[in-house]
């Protein structure tokens, strides 16, 4: 099992930033990792996302949406083929701070490919800073 996650502070109100991140059909406008994600954001859902990892290959997958608490956490599990062989549950959580909300976004990997994707997780890691950083700077306009 493998984890990464990126924490950003931004000088924003929690709904604000809420509403950007769930606002998918405005990603290609900003969003330099999750260039696209289409489908309900409603638990049970499937979704479909592309994601270009920084120097990486784009790729699309289909993951279920697990988790919609608005204003405070977004996840959602994706797989390869079936359960076992690499899943991904990638999670948004914002907390709200004194000066505007601390955004976490995270992933936690599992299955039987994990260890021969340190490269491809190196890259994804620098999508979520790349990401995050985009979403920052999309609200504190």
């Amino acid at each position: 099992m493998r984890r990464i996650a990126v924490t950003t502070e931004i000088a924003a109100p929690v709904e604000k930033v809420w509403a950007e991140l769930i606002d998918t059909a405005a990603y290609p406008e900003w969003n330099p990792f999750i260039e696209e994600l289409t489908g309900d954001l409603t638990v049970g859902e499937r979704l479909q996302v592309r994601i270009a990892p920084p120097g990486g290959k784009a790729m699309t997958f289909r993951p279920t949406v697990t988790v919609v608490e608005p204003g405070l956490r977004l996840e959602w599990l994706g797989r390869l083929v079936m359960p076992g062989i690499f899943d991904g549950r990638h999670g948004f959580t914002l907390e709200a701070t004194e000066t505007g909300t601390r955004l976490t976004q995270e992933e936690t990997f599992s299955g039987a490919l994990v260890p021969l994707t340190a490269k491809t997780l190196a890259k994804t890691e620098t999508g979520f800073r790349e990401m995050n950083e985009a979403l920052k700077n999309r609200v504190e306009k």
